[in-house]
């Protein structure tokens, strides 16, 4: 079973997969039966996956505190 750093990082590499396959050959928006179709929505939609994924796994990194001792 995957763990949550393991699918946020999957999920991540599918989205940025899909956003480089989008700018390497752009589709331009179309209507399908009256439903509109935006690729510009669509890579904005992605975009913001990514950020997401970004900002939960910056959560998951060790941090440090920098701190200096003195003795009396």
């Amino acid at each position: 079973m995957a763990t949550e750093i393991e699918q946020i990082h999957a999920i991540r590499d599918q989205s940025l997969t899909q956003l480089k396959q989008l700018r390497e050959s752009p589709k331009p928006s179309y209507t399908v039966d009256g439903q509109q179709v935006s690729w510009q929505q669509y890579v904005e939609s992605l975009q913001q996956t990514i950020d997401w994924c970004d900002q939960k796994l910056a959560g998951y990194q060790p941090f440090e505190y920098r701190s200096q001792g003195t003795t009396a």
